[in-house]
């Protein structure tokens, strides 16, 4: 889906790390690790009970990945033999006697014994020494005997379980195949989710080998990512062995979590967990180590969404999210699209009413949402995708004044489909001259054939110019499309980039854009039709050296035409001539 890869174009590199001491652990060097050592791991099997295994090492795979090494091990013990390497392993640490060597991190997918890869530790303490060196994650790659690579022969970063607590059926498999293409494991119904108390737990409580969930979302709808922690010290936290997202700096919120039970799976066994109390914030996420800190409240964004359907009383959502520029437009996505999608109109004909709003933390006016879609075919991810594009927009920009305070939504649906196609466009008469009045007749076409006609008048300025007019009726995406292209291309302030979405025209209106084919330039963000030979000849060389012209038509004016609350799609043109 186009929108979750833009939303993934996004993310910003480089950031300034939180320093802690690392004296407290106890390291066993990569340098000294050799085949045959025996290791022991540690992590949770069942309840908050933490657990040994044993490792047997193998060796060292050495330059895996940009100044990476990893340690590959066959594991052993508890259930280990009919589950293999799980899914919720990742960050399981291993000791060495009794000196933290790395954490389980990497595995081959498909394989009939628990071989797995083990990150150095000194790779995952890095994330806090080391800022800027931190780079891309690099999957290693065993070349089987054949010397033909598959996907079973490749050792990969376990993938991370994601349980998505209230959500519909229909909105995992909209969206899992953008989650596992990120190295993430969407499952349903596999975590008790819900509301955790408001406290913090104790920070002395969590220990190496525990169960932790990263919660992206909670409350009535809730998404967190399972892994384990491998090393505390201090205040500070290392977990996972592997990145989550890759989002770099960010502040995601984790519980302490207790595993429910195991299920083994022939492709890739997983535990089932359930997230008990927080315990502080993630604030980075790098590609070798996830790194948070204990006892940190972390700053999440009220969402409400309230679902009115007319068949029973109003449905409302009250959640928890993330505030991250990556994340958190497509956490409200996945959100609003399971709230239609629970309305059952997913398919057939349907139309949703979208109202509400974005608050920022500084002195910044509101983000308006108020737009309508409808159509035969998921509608819902028209509609969800119409409230993410903003919000990706508005976060992507970069702005430090842009801090959501809060989002309200309002979403209404409805079992008939208010659609009008634009059909036809005729203007009259044909031949006009500067003064005259033009007459626009509109005919639309609705459910069943069933046709709509509009009129609207133009009146041609005195001192226009002789040549071609073109008047072009079309629903709001293509008018906004046109527009922006003249919009300047980089906001200069917060205000201007919301005023601009706050401009942007919803579905429920046609417009008609009067143009000429004269070449348009824009100055200062404005639209310059027709300017002086002279003026336009150094324009569109300064310009076109800049990006910043388009070989379009340039815009006289711009009418309305009022549909009601229903959607207008479709795009004509009529013209007529201009006469001295």
């Amino acid at each position: 889906m186009g929108v979750w890869r833009f939303f993934v174009s996004l993310i910003l590199a480089g950031s300034v790390w939180p320093q802690f001491a690392t004296g407290q652990i106890a390291i066993y060097p990569l340098r000294d690790v050799r085949a045959g050592q025996h290791a022991i791991g540690k992590t949770v099997f069942s309840g908050s009970k933490i657990e040994e295994f044993q490792v047997e090492i193998l060796g060292v795979l050495e330059n895996v990945g940009p100044r990476q090494s990893i340690i590959l091990a066959r594991l052993s013990g508890g259930p280990l033999a009919q589950t293999g390497v799980m899914q919720g392993m990742s960050g399981s640490p291993v000791y060495i006697d009794g000196r933290l060597v790395g954490a389980v991190a990497l595995a081959f997918n498909f394989s009939k014994e628990p071989i797995a890869g083990i990150r150095p530790i000194e790779e995952m303490l890095a994330v806090g020494d080391a800022p800027g060196k931190q780079l891309a994650t690099q999957p290693a790659q065993v070349r089987a005997a054949s010397n033909v690579d598959s996907f079973a022969s490749r050792l990969i970063d376990i993938a991370t379980p994601v349980s998505f607590s209230g959500f519909t059926a229909g909105t995992l498999e909209q969206f899992t195949p953008q989650l596992k293409k990120l190295g993430l494991e969407p499952r349903q119904g596999v975590s008790s989710g819900g509301k955790l108390p408001p406290k913090l737990g104790a920070p002395a409580s969590l220990r190496p080998g525990d169960m932790i969930a990263v919660e992206l979302l909670s409350g009535d709808l809730s998404i967190g990512a399972e892994g384990t922690v491998t090393a505390v010290d201090g205040k500070a936290i290392y977990a996972f062995g592997h990145q989550f997202m890759s989002v770099g700096n960010t502040e995601l919120p984790f519980a302490r979590a207790e595993v429910l039970t195991l299920l083994p799976n022939l492709s890739s066994s997983f535990k089932i967990s359930s997230p008990l109390e927080w315990m502080g914030s993630i604030t980075q996420d790098r590609s070798t180590s996830i790194y948070g800190e204990l006892g940190r409240k972390a700053n999440t964004i009220p969402l409400e969404i309230t679902v009115k359907d007319g068949r029973r009383a109003p449905l409302s959502y009250h959640m928890q999210m993330i505030q991250d520029r990556v994340l958190s437009p497509y956490l409200v996505q996945t959100a609003v699209y399971s709230a239609m999608d629970a309305t059952e109109r997913t398919l057939g004909l349907a139309s949703y009413s979208l109202r509400g709003g974005v608050e920022f933390v500084e002195g910044v006016p509101p983000l308006k949402l108020d737009n309508t879609y409808a159509g035969d075919f998921n509608v819902p991810l028209q509609a969800s995708a119409g409230v993410a594009s903003p919000l990706a927009s508005i976060l992507g920009a970069g702005f430090d004044a842009l801090k959501i305070k809060s989002i309200t939504l309002e979403i209404e649906a409805s079992e008939r489909k208010r659609l009008l196609q634009v059909d036809q466009v005729t203007a009259s008469p044909k031949q006009v001259h500067p003064g005259d009045s033009v007459e626009l007749s509109v005919t639309f076409t609705g459910e069943n054939g069933l046709e709509t006609q509009k009129s609207v008048h133009y009146r041609v300025p005195v001192g226009a110019p002789a040549g071609t007019l073109s008047f072009t009726v079309s629903d709001g995406s293509v008018t906004n499309a046109l527009d922006q292209q003249m919009a300047p291309s980089v906001p200069k302030s917060p205000t201007q980039l919301v005023s601009f979405l706050n401009n942007l025209r919803p579905n429920t209106n046609a417009y008609v854009r009067v143009w000429r084919t004269d070449p348009a330039f824009e100055v200062q963000g404005q639209d310059l039709p027709n300017p002086p030979p002279s003026v336009g000849l150094i324009l569109a060389k300064t310009q076109a050296a800049q990006g910043a012209w388009f070989p379009r038509g340039s815009k006289v004016d711009e009418l309305q035409i009022e549909t009601g609350d229903v959607v207008v799609t479709g795009s004509k043109t009529a013209q007529v001539e201009v006469k001295e």
